[in-house]
This record gives C-alpha cells, sequence and structure tokens, in this order.
C-alpha cells in the first residue's frame, strides 16, 4: 500500500508540473490566431461580391418573376451622391438578359480601368424578392477592389466596374452566371443580382 501510494503521489507531481509547463509555455508564445485573418472575419470579408464558392441556406425556394424583360428605368434609387441609396427592383417583369450597366451619377474623378484599384461602397438587392442582402454602408468602409478586371470578386463586378468614374454611382444587374450561379447564403441559385455602386476612390488608372 506504500508503494502505491508513492507511486501515485508521484504521478500527480509529475501531471501537475506538466500542466505548469504547458500553462506557462502556452502564455510565453504569441497567439497567432488572433493575427490571422480568418480569426475574425472583417466586414470586407462577409461582402458578397467576392467570389468564392459558397452555397445558398437551405430555405423555401423563392416564385420564378414574370412578365416581360424589365426596363432599366423601372429600378428605382433614391439617395443623394454619398450617401447609402435605396434600391426598389421593379415588380411584374423579368430581369434582362445579360449584364445591365447603366450610371446613375456620372463622376468627375479618374475612371476605372483594367488593373485598377478602386474603393466601391454598395448596396446589394435580390431581384426576385426585392430585398436588400447586404450594404457596405452599415459598415462605415467602401469595398476595395484590386486589379479590377481579374479582381477575386463575382464577374458582375469585374466587367460592370469598367468606366465607371470616381465619385459615380452606377447601377448594375448582375444576371446568375456572373454572380452566384449555385447561391449564397440566402441567396437562391439562379437569382438575379441588383447592386448600386459608388466609385469612392480610383487608383492607377
Amino acid at each position: 500500500m506504500r508503494t502505491v501510494g508513492r507511486t501515485a503521489l508521484a504521478l500527480v507531481s509529475l501531471l501537475s508540473a506538466g500542466l505548469a509547463l504547458t500553462a506557462c509555455t502556452a502564455s510565453d508564445r504569441p497567439s497567432t490566431l488572433t493575427n490571422t485573418p480568418s480569426a475574425t472575419v472583417p466586414a470586407q470579408e462577409q461582402a458578397v461580391p467576392t467570389n468564392d464558392s459558397g452555397s445558398a441556406d437551405s430555405g423555401s425556394a423563392l416564385p420564378e418573376p414574370s412578365g416581360p424583360p424589365c426596363e432599366v428605368s423601372q429600378y428605382q434609387v433614391s439617395g443623394a451622391p454619398g450617401q447609402e441609396p435605396s434600391i426598389t427592383v421593379p415588380t411584374g417583369c423579368t430581369p434582362q438578359d445579360g449584364l445591365v450597366v447603366e450610371d446613375l451619377v456620372e463622376g468627375t474623378g479618374p475612371e476605372i480601368r483594367p488593373g485598377s484599384t478602386a474603393s466601391i461602397h454598395y448596396v446589394l438587392a435580390t431581384f426576385r424578392d426585392g430585398r436588400t442582402q447586404q450594404s457596405s454602408w452599415d459598415g462605415g468602409q467602401p469595398f476595395e477592389v484590386a486589379n479590377v478586371g481579374q479582381a477575386q470578386v463575382i464577374q458582375g463586378w469585374n466587367q460592370g466596374l469598367i468606366g465607371l468614374k470616381q465619385g459615380g454611382r452606377r447601377l448594375l444587374v448582375v444576371p446568375p452566371d456572373l454572380g452566384y450561379p449555385n447561391g449564397r447564403g440566402e441567396i437562391q441559385p439562379g437569382e438575379t443580382l441588383v447592386f448600386v455602386v459608388d466609385a469612392v476612390e480610383v487608383q492607377g488608372s
């Protein structure tokens, strides 16, 4: 019995020493988790225009729109330049074929060209339900797009931002094949994306 007691005491002592050493080592070592981009998700990473391969959340499928093709004038955008816009998506019509690009406010600064870096404020609404899904204005910071034309964003942006000038505001109606054909988050597969984008700053034009 005495031998067993000594052995158990020795094991407890060793375990205590091991735990103390581990705690000391962990506290002395700088944390890498909080310094990595994946530790916290910046607002920029939450923005929908990024082209990572996500999938839609499970939920009820929305009805397909019906009617004649929408006219650009049917998309209503309110809000002064430099302020967050509001989008009213038309009803009783279907999205036009292809990417729709319409300047709402003509900018006077540098123009976005292939390879430019642009800081973009945007609001995104989905066509089927007219809901606003994302807004960079909520976080107060524009979304930076580097190397426009080949940027890590949806193709609707790579194509639709070209020609937009600093200070300008543009409507982009993005078909599913240039956005998220498989859906992403609350965006259903096959959804048409309606953006209003503001060019806050343009470099490398």
